[in-house]
């Protein structure tokens, strides 16, 4: 990855341009274009006509002084880093206090919460898995997915740093009313990376030395030296109590900016020896979730990372070669979070079209619809799309959030009703998707014929 240009000396600019400042005034705003651009993006722009790219950069630069604030964070050199609120920001954040803390609606019309045990085991799996995939770990996503739904322990470190972070982020979801603290960070990175690093006394422990640095993997070239490592226990201090100021502080840091910003330090300050990008992007999920985004339980950001990796280490080099200017990572982060959030909104459409298309299936027996609950529709759904598949009644227990009995009387059911096909795996019971199911669907009549009481003598 190429280390993006820093931006001209302003003060040298400035300089040059005090006889002819007229010519700057109608061009002097924080945006170019309608966007946030860091030097290196600018300066590859006609600029407007009359000026040169230095003269473009002076005069956003201008317009964008009023609006940049001092943060209590600071960088390896003890300077603040800094932030600004312009237009972009505050659409993106608009949007998210309108999306991600108000009510959306499942399939079927019911509020997600409803059904929130299902749409909560999609989101863990989907972002431990691809959490995990951004910093290493190789197993396919069938593999990771049955491995967790079904609770069987991980067979190697791939599968080991998938698991861990499924675990951590429930873990999260337990933690969402405390404070942050360096013990509990320290403890969730020690969830995190339990058994997958070289070192194991290394989980759970600020970093002992000066190696780690980020590196482009293609070709070795050191791309960010965070801080030296005797200064990391002040810096996590510094970092908590930014994490847990109020809405008082100054200057006053919108939550959803403040979370983004906790993710930044972490990737920034790279306290560990490994494990820094599974525990920044878990420390946003505390902070959201701790400030009322509740919608935030069923995204995966890491999904959307993952796309673009090469995008996500960009931002952090435009703040670290733009002056400690973190508006160009709060960007980025802000339009992931919108694009997890419109995926939630397609994934349920999509869930509210399979229904329909089930119950579309199942229409032909009148029986079967008033005899089947939301669950085993839900089983045959999935199943009319993936003949062959085995389900489990521990798994099928910690998809909808019932007890063992319930979810092995839903299976036993419906093996009973021909439409699963019941086998013995081990000790462990074992429900089929027939490869016909469909024909067995269209086949399924009414039930048989009541048998009439015994009339008393």
């Amino acid at each position: 990855m190429k280390i993006p240009l820093s931006p001209p000396d302003l003060a040298k600019l400035l300089g040059k341009s005090l006889g002819d400042v007229g010519r700057l005034i109608a061009h002097i705003s924080p945006l170019a274009q309608g966007k946030y651009l860091h030097w290196d993006e600018l300066r590859h722009r006609p600029p407007p006509e009359g000026l040169s790219s230095e003269e473009w950069w002076l005069a956003l630069s201008l317009g964008r002084q009023p609006l940049l604030k001092e943060l209590p964070l600071l960088d390896k050199d003890g300077r603040p880093f800094r932030f600004a609120t312009p237009e972009p920001v505050l659409v993106h954040l608009h949007h998210l206090d309108r999306d991600a803390a108000g009510e959306i609606r499942a399939p079927g019309t019911a509020p997600i919460w409803e059904s929130r045990e299902r749409y909560l085991l999609h989101s863990l799996i989907e972002e431990a898995i691809s959490s995990s995939q951004l910093e290493g770990a190789s197993t396919t996503r069938r593999v990771a997915e049955d491995m967790l739904r079904a609770g069987r322990k991980p067979r190697d470190s791939s599968e080991t740093m998938i698991f861990n972070n499924y675990r951590a982020m429930a873990h999260i979801r337990a933690l969402k009313e405390q404070s942050f603290t360096p013990d509990a960070i320290l403890e969730l990175h020690a969830l995190l990376t339990e058994g997958t690093l070289e070192d194991p006394a290394d989980a759970g422990r600020l970093r002992t030395s000066d190696d780690v640095k980020v590196v482009d993997n293609r070709d070795g070239r050191i791309l960010h030296a965070p801080p030296h490592h005797q200064e990391l226990p002040e810096r996590l201090l510094r970092l908590c109590a930014f994490a847990n100021a109020n809405e008082a502080a100054t200057p006053f840091v919108h939550p959803v900016l403040r979370a983004i910003l906790l993710h930044f330090m972490i990737g920034y300050d790279h306290p560990f020896a490994d494990g820094n990008g599974r525990t920044a992007r878990a420390l946003f999920y505390w902070a959201m979730a701790r400030s009322g985004y509740w919608l935030t339980e069923f995204l995966s950001i890491s999904h959307f990372l993952k796309k673009a990796p090469a995008q996500y280490g960009l931002a952090y080099l435009h703040v670290e070669t733009g002056e400690g200017d973190t508006t160009y990572f709060l960007l980025h982060q802000l339009g992931i979070i919108r694009a997890a959030v419109g995926a939630l909104h397609e994934y349920l459409a999509r869930k509210a079209r399979e229904q329909k298309d089930n119950l579309r299936v199942l229409g032909a027996s009148p029986f079967l619809r008033s005899r089947l609950n939301h669950r085993q529709n839900a089983i045959l759904a999935h199943a009319l799309k993936n003949p062959g598949e085995g389900y489990r009644i521990d798994s099928h227990q910690k998809v909808h959030g019932v007890v063992y009995q319930t979810a092995r009387t839903d299976l036993l059911d419906l093996a009973d009703l021909g439409l699963l096909e019941k086998a013995t795996q081990g000790r462990a019971l074992v429900f089929y998707a027939p490869t016909d199911l469909d024909e067995r669907l269209k086949r399924m009549g009414s039930p048989p014929p009541a048998v009439p009481e015994t009339q008393p003598k």
